[in-house]
């Protein structure tokens, strides 16, 4: 089973990241405002940037990773882009 680790852009222009099995069952989720907390206060959003894991462990990792870059360097990783799946 694959893992997720995405980045999404807020309405306030906020990124927020975070992990998931199912990848559109969780945009589903932060759409209705049952995914986070911080998602739900500032939609609309927008899935902005995804990368895919075999372990849950290692996106765990690369999820604490991003969240330690710096504001300019996810804006490089999200231009850079891995996978961006259409409209969820």
């Amino acid at each position: 089973m694959a893992f997720f680790v995405y980045i999404l852009r807020c309405r306030d222009g906020s990124l927020y990241t975070g992990i998931a099995r199912d990848l559109e069952k969780r945009m589903k989720k932060h759409s209705r405002g049952r995914g986070s907390r911080c998602v739900r206060s500032r939609l609309p959003f927008r899935l902005v940037y995804s990368e895919e894991f075999t372990t849950r462990s290692e996106s765990m990792r690369r999820e604490n990773q991003i969240k330690a870059l710096a504001r300019a360097e996810k804006a490089g990783l999200i231009s850079r882009g891995a996978l961006h799946p259409s409209d969820y």
